[in-house]
C-alpha cells in the first residue's frame, strides 16, 4: 500500500509539471485486484469481443505485460500474431459492417408499406372520377368564362360611354344656360328690377343651378329656392368662390376647371369656372351646379361602378356618395393614369388593385378639360355564377367520388383493417410507447397469416411493458439489442456536471416580472437552454443522466458493451493475446470518452455564446410590450471527471432509473462547483487530463502531439491552487481553454444539416477562440480570481484548499 501510495504522488507531483503526463499502468493495476479466470461463457464470448477491435495493441503495453509473464521468444512470437490478427480483424470488421448496413436496409424496406391494397383501389377509381368529370367541369367552365368575360367587356364599355355622354350633356346644358344668362343681364342696362326678374325667371327655370358667378363684376347670382331647400347660405357660396381663386384665375388663362363643390356644402354639387365664349375679352364665369341627376345615374344598382374625375384626378360624382363627400382623389388608379396619358379619348382595361382584386375598366374623356368619366367592373362579380355553376359540379363529382371511395373501403376492409391496426401498433413502438393501448385492440381470433402475426405481436407485450419504463431512448436501444442488462456493472467513464451560475438570482428575476406566470417562462427559458446542451451531448454520443433543476448530469461510456474482466483489469499471470488486445481496445474507448466529454463541453461553450445572443434579441424585440418577455444572460460550470462508477437500473417496480453513482461522480460535481471560485467555465480532473494527454501539449512529450491527434488538439492550463479531496489526496484541477482545431459548422451539422454557424460567436471556440486562461476570462466576463482568498470549503466541505 505503502509503494503504491508513492507511486501516485508521484505521478501527482509530475502532472503539475506537464500537462499530460498519464499515470503509470501499476497503478491501475494496484487499485484493481486480481481477477479469477474468465467463465467458459466468457471464454466463449472473446472472439466477439475480439472482432470488434480496429486498433493494434502498442508494443510498449504488450511489453509492459508481457515482460513479467513470459520470455524474449514468447514477446517476439506474441508481436507477430498481434501484427497477423490485426489485419485479420480489420478485414472481418468491415466486412460485418457491410453486411449490417445490407441488413438494415432490409429490414427497414420490409417494414415499410408501401403501397396498401386500400389505398390503391381507392386511387385508381379516384383518379378516373376526377379525370372523367373534373376535365369536363374545367373545361366547360375554360370557355364559358373566356365567353361572358368579352361580354362583360363590351358591356362595360357600353355602359361607360352612355354615362359619360350623360354627364357631358348635364355639364354643357350648364354652360350654355349660364351662358343665356349672362346675355339676358347684359340687356338690364343697370335695371336692379329688371336685373331681379331676369335672376328670378332664369333660375326658376334652371332649377339644378345653385348660383352663377361673375368674377368681373364681383356679383354672385343665386338660386334662392335651391339654396332653401339645401339650407345653404348665400355667404357660403361667396366663401366657396373666394376659396377657388386660383380656379377662377387658371380659366382667366383659357382652361375648363371642373371642382368638386361637396365636401364644402355637403350635398353633391359641381363647380365650373371658364370662359363661356372664346376671347380674352369675354368674362369668367363660375357656375355652381348640382350634382343629384348625375349621382343618381351613376348609382342605377347596376353592377357597374362609374365616376367623374377631373384633370387633377379628383372625384366630382360617384356611385358611391361618400366617395365624393369625402373628396377624395384617385390619380394613381391605373385607368386614371392611362385616361391621363392616352392619345385617345377613350378605352379599356384590366387590372388589379392593391388587395389583388381584378377589374375590367373603361374610359371616356370629356370634350372640354381633361376630365372624363370611368367605369369599372370587379371581374368576381362578372364570373360569380360560373363560379358558383363551377362549384356545383365539383360538388357533385365530390359525392361520386364518395360513393366510389365508400364502396371500395367496404371491399377492402377484410384485409386492410387487421393490417392498418398492425401497423399502427408498430408505429407506437417504434416511437417509443411500448405500452400503447392499441394492443387491446389487435383480433387474434383470426386464423390466417394476418391472425398468426397478431398472435405473436401480443405476446411481446411482456417485454414491451418492461421497456416502456425507461426514459432514455439510447438506454433503452440498448436493452433492446442486449447491449446491457438490469444486473449493475463497473464502467469506466467520464462524468459531466453543469450548473447556471445565479440561477437563483435569475429565478427571482422571473417572479418579480411575471408573478404567477412566471413558472412557465422560467420552464421555457430551461427548456431552451438545455435544449441547446443536450444537442452537444448527444452529438458525442453521451447519454444525459438526469435534469435536476437548472443541473445537467450526463455520462460518456455507460452503454459501452465490454466484458466485466476488461473493466476490472488484467489477471496476472499468463495473458492471451485476445486479452491483451480486448483491454487495449478498453484503454482506447476510455480515452475517447473523455474526448468526446470535452470536445461536447467545447461546443457547449460555443451554444451558451449563441444562446446569449439570441436572449439579447429576443428581449431587445419585446421590451415595448406589457410584461415583456426576456431571456437573460447566463454563465454556466461544467466539471469533468473520469473513473469506475457503479452502473445499473435503479428505482422500483414503477419507475426505473438507468443511472451512475460513485466517488468519480461525486468528484465530477465537485469540480463543477469549483469553477466559479478557479475562474473558469469548464473545469477536469486529474484522472481526465491522464487520458487525455495525448492531445495536450505539454513537457512530457516536448509540446510536440501526433499528427492524429492535431485535430482534437486540447489547451488546458492548471489551477495554481491544490485541493483535498476525500479519498483522492492533494489533487489540481485543469481549466480548459479551447480545442483550437474545433469545427464549429462540422459538429453541429452531425445533427442538423442545416446548421449554419453564427460569427459573432466564434470567437470562444477553435481557430479564433482563447489562447489561454486569462483571454477566456476577458471573452467571457469572468472576473480574475485571487487565488490566494479563494476558500472552496464554501463552496463544498469535502474540498479543502492545502497550502502549497
Amino acid at each position: 500500500m505503502n509503494e503504491g501510495s508513492d507511486k501516485k504522488s508521484k505521478s501527482v507531483k509530475r502532472r503539475k509539471l506537464s500537462l499530460n503526463q498519464k499515470p503509470a499502468e501499476e497503478e491501475s493495476r494496484d487499485k484493481n485486484p486480481p481477477t479469477e479466470s474468465a467463465s467458459p461463457e466468457k471464454k466463449e464470448a472473446e472472439p466477439d469481443i475480439v472482432r470488434q477491435a480496429s486498433m493494434s495493441v502498442p508494443v510498449d503495453f504488450f511489453m509492459e505485460e508481457s515482460s513479467r509473464t513470459g520470455t524474449a521468444s514468447d514477446i517476439e512470437m506474441a508481436k507477430r500474431a498481434i501484427e497477423q490478427e490485426k489485419r485479420e480483424l480489420k478485414e472481418r470488421r468491415r466486412a460485418q459492417l457491410r453486411e449490417e448496413k445490407a441488413r438494415k436496409r432490409e429490414e427497414s424496406k420490409a417494414a415499410r408499406v408501401k403501397h396498401p391494397i386500400g389505398a390503391k383501389l381507392i386511387l385508381i377509381t379516384s383518379l378516373l372520377v376526377i379525370v372523367a368529370l373534373g376535365g369536363v367541369t374545367l373545361l366547360v367552365s375554360y370557355f364559358i368564362t373566356n365567353d361572358v368575360r368579352m361580354s362583360a367587356e363590351e358591356n362595360n364599355f357600353a355602359i361607360n360611354e352612355r354615362t359619360a355622354s350623360d354627364c357631358e350633356n348635364r355639364i354643357l346644358n350648364a354652360t350654355s344656360s349660364a351662358e343665356l344668362f349672362l346675355d339676358l343681364i347684359s340687356t338690364a342696362d343697370g335695371d336692379e328690377y329688371r336685373l331681379g326678374s331676369i335672376e328670378a325667371m332664369f333660375f326658376e327655370r334652371n332649377k339644378s343651378l345653385a348660383a352663377v358667378f361673375v368674377p368681373e363684376r364681383n356679383k354672385v347670382f343665386s338660386n334662392r329656392t335651391f339654396l332653401i331647400s339645401h339650407e345653404i347660405e348665400k355667404t357660403a357660396v361667396e366663401s366657396f368662390f373666394a376659396q377657388e381663386s386660383d380656379s377662377v384665375e387658371k380659366a382667366g388663362r383659357g382652361a375648363f376647371e371642373l371642382i368638386n363643390a361637396t365636401p364644402f356644402f355637403g350635398v353633391p354639387m359641381i363647380a365650373i369656372a371658364c370662359r363661356l365664349k372664346s376671347g380674352e375679352d369675354n368674362p369668367v364665369t363660375c357656375i355652381l351646379t348640382s350634382a343629384e341627376e348625375i349621382t343618381e345615374t351613376f348609382s342605377n344598382g347596376h353592377i357597374n361602378q362609374s365616376c367623374f374625375v377631373n384633370s387633377a384626378g379628383e372625384i366630382l360624382v360617384h356611385g358611391d356618395a361618400d366617395m365624393a363627400r369625402r373628396g377624395e382623389e384617385i390619380s394613381g388608379n391605373p385607368v386614371v393614369r392611362k385616361m391621363s396619358e392616352s392619345l385617345m379619348n377613350n378605352g379599356q382595361m384590366t387590372f388589379r388593385d392593391e388587395n389583388g382584386e381584378e377589374y375590367i375598366a373603361a374610359f371616356k374623356r370629356m370634350s372640354f378639360g381633361n376630365g372624363g368619366v370611368i367605369t369599372t367592373v370587379k371581374m368576381s362579380v362578372v364570373l360569380e355564377g360560373i363560379n358558383g355553376t363551377t362549384r356545383r359540379n365539383f360538388y357533385i363529382m365530390l359525392g361520386v367520388l364518395s360513393i366510389a371511395i365508400t364502396i371500395i373501403y367496404f371491399f377492402s376492409r377484410s384485409l386492410s383493417v387487421p393490417l392498418k391496426a398492425l401497423t399502427a401498433v408498430v408505429n407506437e413502438i417504434n416511437r417509443g410507447n411500448f405500452n400503447t393501448e392499441l394492443f387491446n385492440s389487435l383480433k387474434t381470433n383470426g386464423k390466417d397469416e394476418i391472425g398468426v402475426l397478431v398472435k405473436s405481436t401480443k405476446n411481446e407485450r411482456e417485454i414491451l411493458d418492461l421497456f416502456s419504463r425507461l426514459t432514455n431512448k439510447g438506454v433503452t436501444s440498448a436493452v433492446i439489442t442486449k447491449q446491457i442488462d438490469f444486473e449493475p456493472h463497473l464502467k469506466d467513464v467520464t462524468i459531466f456536471f453543469s450548473d447556471i451560475r445565479g440561477f437563483t438570482a435569475i429565478s427571482d428575476g422571473f417572479k418579480k416580472r411575471f408573478g404567477e406566470k412566471s413558472a412557465a417562462e422560467i420552464i421555457g427559458f430551461l427548456n431552451d437552454y438545455m435544449g441547446r446542451m443536450v444537442t452537444c451531448i448527444k452529438n458525442t454520443g453521451g447519454v444525459v443522466d438526469k435534469f435536476e433543476g437548472d443541473a445537467i448530469m450526463a455520462c460518456w461510456g455507460v452503454l459501452r458493451n465490454e466484458a466485466d474482466d476488461i473493466e476490472s483489469g488484467l489477471p496476472r499471470g499468463k495473458i492471451s493475446v485476445t486479452a491483451l488486445m480486448n483491454r487495449e481496445m478498453h484503454k482506447m474507448h476510455v480515452r475517447e470518452d473523455a474526448l468526446s466529454a470535452i470536445t461536447s463541453c467545447i461546443a457547449m461553450r460555443y451554444s451558451l455564446r449563441k444562446y446569449n445572443k439570441d436572449a439579447r434579441l429576443f428581449t431587445e424585440a419585446h421590451k415595448n410590450e406589457p410584461l415583456a418577455q426576456y431571456k437573460p444572460e447566463i454563465r454556466i460550470g461544467a466539471g469533468l471527471n473520469s473513473g469506475r462508477v457503479t452502473v445499473g437500473f435503479m428505482g422500483s417496480f414503477d419507475k426505473m432509473e438507468f443511472t451512475s453513482i460513485g466517488d468519480a461522480v461525486n468528484l465530477a460535481s465537485r469540480t463543477e462547483a469549483s469553477n466559479k471560485p478557479c475562474g473558469t467555465d469548464i473545469l477536469i480532473t486529474e484522472d481526465t487530463l491522464a487520458l487525455l494527454g495525448d492531445y495536450i501539449r505539454s513537457e512530457a512529450n516536448g509540446f510536440e502531439i501526433a499528427d492524429e491527434c492535431k485535430k482534437d488538439e486540447i489547451i488546458v492550463e492548471q489551477i495554481p491552487v491544490e485541493f483535498e479531496v476525500k479519498g483522492k489526496g492533494k489533487q489540481h484541477f485543469y481549466g480548459v481553454v479551447n480545442m483550437p482545431n474545433f469545427d464549429v459548422t462540422d459538429f453541429f451539422r452531425r445533427g442538423d444539416p442545416s446548421f449554419e454557424a453564427d460569427a459573432d460567436c466564434m470567437n470562444v471556440v477553435g481557430k479564433d477562440g482563447p489562447k489561454n486562461l486569462h483571454e477566456l476570462r476577458v471573452l467571457l466576463g469572468i472576473p480574475e480570481p485571487e487565488f490566494e482568498k479563494v476558500n472552496l470549503d464554501a463552496e463544498e466541505n469535502k474540498i479543502q484548499p492545502s497550502a502549497q
